[in-house]
């Protein structure tokens, strides 16, 4: 056996030990019986509307959720697609933090701007002089669409502006000369380039919308139950692990088909390394309309980040004062501290956790994306869905599974912080494998040939060819599973430790807190937490090559 193939071996040893394993331990003990593999708690969901009715509403709340994210997320698109303006890279960067932020800050975010006592309420009560909120929509379908639209909006943007900025404008321009109008023009030539990007793009929104729980959960309410939020119940409150096995067999099952749909489309928006850069295809604003048209633009995307925003202002003015002292106490207060952790502590442990998140992804990603690049046409698409099954498991299983799994030796982790950043990197590495595969499939394979022919080996060919045209993209998947390693919550809050809280889990744990100094904490962490992966995805945009890669 070549090195190469032992090479590849390494992340499917992970995978089967850290990701199979666990999973595969869970779901035997929750279907298995003396007699082997039952299937009697695919009989009991079948016949229980109750169930039924999660699936169903799983499915379409997910339609709703697409439909509302790609009226949202292409319009952005096609800004960041077609022009400059002052502000565009930190503009995009910001965009893209609801996608990596823990759903307790995105609800603490929505509660400062549509509560009660928040924003848009308290603005109108003023104007209007109401004795009470106009605007209700806690707990409500309403606020899980608005949340959903605002987590995965970056997702269109993101994957279509991608491919948007890097199409050719000669093709425009000859339809025009041809005598097509804009929307002619648009219908018959851009569009039929753009429909494998957005359709991955919403397939991949789907899936998230579809697998949702924390947004469910904390802003919708007991009413409303997806998928997710049943295992979770199933196996956290009720203990009925069959049931749960059985509706996560479910829900991978549904998830797997829609990420083999996501791979297949997603490859045929491979933006080939040759196409215009995006400095040729975007353009300023210089006539009246096109100024206009991004200045309206550019007020759609705040509105989008007004639960943020909002959140910012709380910070800022929270208990009559200023941020700044709240920051401070971050730093000093040790008297707050949660579990006799001081705050410091909390942020070193998300930020070396997150780190190590970042040498494990890469490794496991770049593996795995020369694995899926140089496998057979056939097998690719299913290699890539699989790969990406993490995604589309429920962190309440996978947890559980940890805790049967590897509580023995010699894999006895449950009092390590490995296993923190196992769950972390499982849930990362997809991202270098999305941000790095376009950068390979799109790479012209002559450029290896010539290396070789001239007498390179294929660790020269790598070294010397390859790894300075993907370093961009590698820069990029690193950033990715950085932010999404800090912003981690669901699989954290069930392994995590008291001396290995992260930061979303104190955000969690201070706001269950009494007192206004813990509210001040969880404000202060939730804003830092967002400055760090904002610094993050503008290094993004810096480093990105042409604006190619899944993200």
């Amino acid at each position: 056996m070549t090195a190469g193939r032992l090479l590849f071996l390494l992340p499917l040893v992970y995978l089967a030990i850290f990701f199979v394993y666990p999973l595969g331990s869970i779901l035997e003990r929750s279907l298995g019986g003396e007699s082997g593999f039952g299937f009697d708690p695919f009989k009991v969901l079948l016949n229980d509307s109750y169930y039924l009715g999660r699936i169903w509403f799983t499915v379409w709340q997910a339609v709703i959720s697409t439909l509302l994210t790609l009226a949202v997320g292409l319009p952005a698109a096609f800004l960041f697609a077609r022009y400059e303006f002052p502000g565009k890279t930190l503009l995009k960067a910001i965009s893209t933090l609801p996608f990596v932020m823990p759903t307790i800050v995105v609800a603490m975010g929505f509660t400062a701007l549509f509560g009660s006592q928040g924003i848009v309420n308290s603005a109108l009560e003023s104007m209007f002089g109401l004795d009470e909120p106009p605007v209700r929509i806690s707990n409500s379908l309403t606020i899980i669409f608005m949340a959903h639209a605002f987590y995965n909006y970056a997702i269109i943007v993101r994957i279509v502006s991608a491919l948007w900025s890097n199409l050719d404008p000669n093709l425009e321009h000859s339809a025009k000369v041809l005598g097509a109008g804009p929307f002619r023009t648009f219908y018959h030539v851009t569009l039929p380039m753009l429909l494998p990007a957005i359709a991955s793009a919403s397939l991949l929104a789907f899936a998230f919308s579809f697998t949702s729980f924390g947004v469910v959960l904390v802003l919708g309410g007991p009413e409303f139950a997806t998928l997710e939020v049943a295992i979770y119940e199933l196996t956290a409150k009720l203990f009925r692990l069959p049931l749960a096995g059985a509706l996560s067999i479910i829900q991978l099952g549904f998830t797997y088909f829609f990420l083999l749909l996501y791979s297949r489309f997603q490859e045929q928006s491979v933006v080939r390394m040759d196409l215009k850069p995006r400095e040729a295809t975007s353009r300023k604003p210089v006539r009246l309309w096109d100024k206009v048209l991004v200045i309206a633009m550019v007020l759609v995307l705040l509105a989008m980040l007004s639960p943020l925003i909002a959140l910012v202002v709380r910070w800022i003015t929270f208990d009559g004062g200023f941020g700044t002292a709240q920051m401070a106490n971050l730093f000093s207060d040790e008297r707050s501290s949660y579990f006799h952790l001081s705050p410091v502590k909390i942020i070193w442990n998300s930020l070396r956790f997150a780190l190590t998140t970042v040498a494990i992804s890469l490794v496991v990603g770049t593996i795995i994306s020369y694995f899926i690049t140089n496998a057979r046409r056939r097998w690719r698409n299913m290699a890539d869905a699989l790969v990406m099954l993490p995604l589309g498991v429920s962190a309440v299983t996978l947890g559980f599974g940890y805790i049967i799994a590897l509580g023995r030796p010699p894999l006895d982790l449950r009092g390590s912080w490995l296993i923190l950043v196992i769950a972390h990197s499982l849930v990362a590495y997809p991202f270098v494998i999305r941000s790095l595969l376009p950068v390979l499939k799109g790479m012209n394979p002559n450029l290896r040939e010539a290396a070789a022919v001239l007498g390179a080996s294929p660790s020269k060919v790598f070294l010397l060819v390859e790894l300075p045209m993907i370093a961009p993209a590698l820069l990029v998947g690193a950033t990715f599973a950085f932010a999404v390693s800090m912003g981690e919550f669901g699989a954290s809050l069930i392994l995590v430790r008291a001396e290995f809280t992260t930061m979303p889990v104190a955000i969690f744990r201070f706001l269950g807190l009494p007192g206004a100094s813990n509210l001040g904490m969880a404000l202060g962490m939730s804003v830092l937490l967002m400055a760090v992966v904002a610094v993050g995805f503008i290094a993004i945009e810096r480093f990105r090559y042409k604006g190619v890669g899944g993200f």
